[in-house]
């Protein structure tokens, strides 16, 4: 009897072992695929890569505070700000202290925000956000992720293609934890075979110290920057909007209502806030994130914040960062491929799933979303026009955010019929 109880207890404990094991590595998977777009960012702004990765990491933790531990996310750079900092950057000589200053104030706005839907409820916002809507506004995020993942992958077409391959090999074909870790399966293959054609530079991680302190540093507030800057936070509102209705639909739960918008917005918020104080880049949802749940799915929040430790360590460790960031560009667009393409198959499924009636109404509903938050940019970048809302001189609310706004205007008149009844 004693023997039996004695083979229990470590069958248990090799079984939670095994669990714990598993975590680690689904972490470290989530934190590679989150990666090279976090440190991207203060690579092309100057802001200092380590304090982005552990504002990230940080941020994270608090946007899981926020919202009770129930949304798997991982909080990266923010993209939409790029624009604005190098301006303010411009205008200061270089000072990214004001740049961390209109920053803070747009956390701070984000905060506002999510009292302010509190109040209003999210119920009332919930209700003009239809399928019809949801649905494109997911295949957009998507769709226009995927070429800058295709201008990655075209720096070695060979090397990314067999990234892509093994990762959907792993996908289709794996069981078990093998296919939980496409990505980090791919990743390594690709980086080895990166390594045998000479295209990767191993060096500059031995000549990396082990431990660096990041530079984190204060910020500084100017009304010159803060009304540049600040602005930012309506264009990417939409952006939160699409990234957490996505989210959710991977996940098969409503995290609009459960936790709640403004609870995510609360924690996108401080998380931005938080960031710009100590140094780093805005805080925002992720794509990337979403295609690493839709792949592997594990949707184990517990996960993302073992991420988001790692992160924060690895912004003390300069030799690991510095190994992550010799990953060619490549084999992350061959990844990225593959995870951009499930976002837009994500929407799709939404709009299939909800058996959206494929009417007048809602045709014009959706294709003015697909329209707008797809060809804009193309027109833009053509012909030098401008399709959106422009704030200021430097910010405007184009693309997906004009298009989401668009969208949800049209089918609230179109539909105002079907709610009523």
């Amino acid at each position: 009897m004693t023997e039996n109880v004695i083979v229990g207890k470590t069958d248990k404990t090799e079984a939670r072992l095994w669990q714990n094991s598993k975590k680690v590595i689904l972490a470290l998977q989530h934190l590679i695929a989150m990666f090279g777009a976090t440190v991207l960012v203060p690579i092309l702004t100057g802001f200092d890569p380590s304090v982005a990765l552990f504002s990230a990491g940080l941020g994270t933790l608090i946007f899981h505070l926020c919202t009770k531990g129930k949304v798997p996310v991982f909080l990266g750079s923010s993209f939409a700000f790029i624009p604005v900092i190098l301006t303010v950057k411009e205008m200061y000589n270089g000072d990214l202290a004001y740049a961390q200053g209109g920053m803070v104030v747009a956390g701070l706005i984000y905060i506002f925000l999510s009292f302010l839907i509190r109040k209003i409820g999210v119920e009332n916002i919930q209700k003009y956000l239809a399928p019809q809507v949801v649905g494109p506004m997911i295949i957009v995020i998507g769709m226009n992720l995927i070429p800058v993942a295709f201008g990655n992958a075209r720096e070695n077409l060979l090397v990314a293609g067999i990234t892509l391959g093994i990762a959907l090999l792993v996908n289709f074909k794996g069981i078990g934890i093998f296919k939980q870790l496409s990505i980090l399966i791919a990743v390594t293959a690709g980086y080895i075979v990166s390594f045998k054609m000479g295209i990767t530079d191993t060096s500059v991680v031995k000549e990396a110290a082990i431990f660096a302190v990041p530079a984190f540093r204060l910020p500084k507030f100017d009304i010159g920057a803060i009304t540049i800057i600040a602005p930012v936070v309506l264009a990417v509102f939409m952006e939160h909007l699409g990234d957490i209705t996505t989210n959710g639909q991977v996940v098969g739960q409503n995290f609009i209502e459960d936790p709640g918008l403004n609870r995510t917005l609360l924690g996108d918020g401080l998380a931005t806030t938080i960031a710009a104080l100590i140094g780093g880049p805005a805080n925002t949802t992720y794509g990337e994130n979403t295609g690493v749940l839709a792949i592997t799915k594990n949707y184990d929040p517990s996960v993302l914040r073992l991420a988001a430790v790692f992160a924060i360590v690895l912004g003390f460790v300069s030799k690991i960062g510095v190994f992550l960031s010799t990953i060619p560009t490549p084999v992350m667009g061959g990844i990225s491929l593959m995870l951009f393409s499930m976002i837009s198959l994500i929407g799709v499924k939404t709009i299939k799933a909800n058996k959206v009636e494929f009417n007048w109404k809602n045709i014009i509903v959706m294709g003015t979303i697909l329209i707008l938050g797809l060809g804009s940019g193309i027109i833009e970048n053509k012909f030098g026009i401008t399709i959106g809302i422009p704030i200021n001189d430097t910010v405007k609310i184009s693309g997906l955010s004009f298009a989401a706004i668009v969208g949800i205007i049209l089918n609230a008149v179109l539909n105002r019929r079907e709610k009523s009844n």
